[in-house]
């Protein structure tokens, strides 16, 4: 019954560290087609700056440069002294050849989900992987504590955007995700999912923002443009304003000529009209006169 329930464990263990391996695969594929920014870059001859998130000690590796068959061994890899640069965790004690398969499955999960940082210096490649090490409460509380004073070292913004304090933030889950992947490595490839989802997600809005950004300041320049065609405008329709104003001044002096001259003509033919009345009823009285005199006269023979 004991050889067995090992060999039931020992079965399980292998299976569950298949699927782990799978579903770190999973990751690394879409993480490549994706193309997800890390938190970490290769810089040149420059040393990696302090972060909160917990690396291991920096190994050198040693690269030669003779020619050698394919059939070379792989890159030697030799721990040295610490880099004067910066503080880094103590090294770690030397592995022992029968290491313990979840302690080394462990410690590829955690460089998949999170690469080693990499730098050159003194034309040599240092490389410094994450901490593999069991957190305690009191990392937990230190972490907290170093991440506020680094938000207040830093002088970051307590409220609106502020690159400081989001990258502040993003090592310290980078750091959480590392204490936890320790612990439960399914749990780590789900918040390391959820981390990437945030990033896509910023990195969405971020493409948002500057394309409605270059959209405004097209629409302010076209804005602009057209503010020029409509100042020309007005200055156009102002002048045949004016031009129309004059034409019905012009308009309006002539039609009162022609009204005055029109009275007056008026005038002048009605006092003519009635001097011709007058006239006519002179004649009219003096022809009826002599009509009546004549009859007169006939009535008297």
């Amino acid at each position: 019954m004991g050889e067995s329930g090992c060999y039931s464990n020992g079965k399980q263990l292998n299976e569950t560290f298949s699927r782990v391996h799978e579903v770190i695969r999973s990751f690394i594929l879409e993480r490549r087609v994706l193309n997800i920014p890390g938190h970490f870059h290769i810089t040149s001859m420059m040393v990696p700056t302090d972060s909160l998130l917990k690396y291991d000690y920096p190994v050198l590796v040693s690269k030669n440069t003779e020619r050698k068959s394919p059939r070379s061994r792989p890159l030697k890899v030799s721990p040295q002294k610490m880099v004067e640069s910066g503080p880094v965790p103590p090294p770690p004690k030397p592995k022992s050849p029968s290491a313990d398969p979840s302690k080394q499955q462990t410690e590829e999960i955690l460089n998949a989900i999170l690469p080693p940082r990499e730098w050159m210096e003194d034309n040599q490649l240092w490389v410094q992987p994450v901490s593999s090490a069991p957190c305690t409460r009191m990392d937990v509380i230190h972490l907290q504590e170093q991440l506020d004073r680094s938000l207040q070292e830093r002088q970051a913004r307590e409220t609106g955007i502020c690159p400081v304090r989001r990258e502040l933030y993003s090592q310290c889950f980078d750091e959480l995700i590392r204490q936890i992947t320790i612990n439960c490595a399914e749990r780590g490839l789900l918040l390391l999912q959820v981390r990437d989802e945030i990033r896509m997600t910023i990195a969405a809005y971020q493409t948002l923002y500057e394309s409605s950004v270059a959209f405004g300041m097209r629409k302010a320049l076209q804005a602009e443009h057209g503010m020029a065609d409509m100042e020309n405008k007005i200055l156009e329709l102002e002048g045949e304003k004016r031009d129309l104003e004059r034409l019905l001044n012009e308009q309006k002096a002539k039609c009162e000529a022609i009204e005055r001259r029109e009275a007056e003509r008026r005038e002048i033919e009605e006092k003519k009209h009635a001097e011709e009345v007058q006239f006519l009823k002179r004649t009219n009285q003096q022809l009826k006169a002599q009509l009546e005199g004549i009859i007169t006269l006939r009535n008297k023979a």
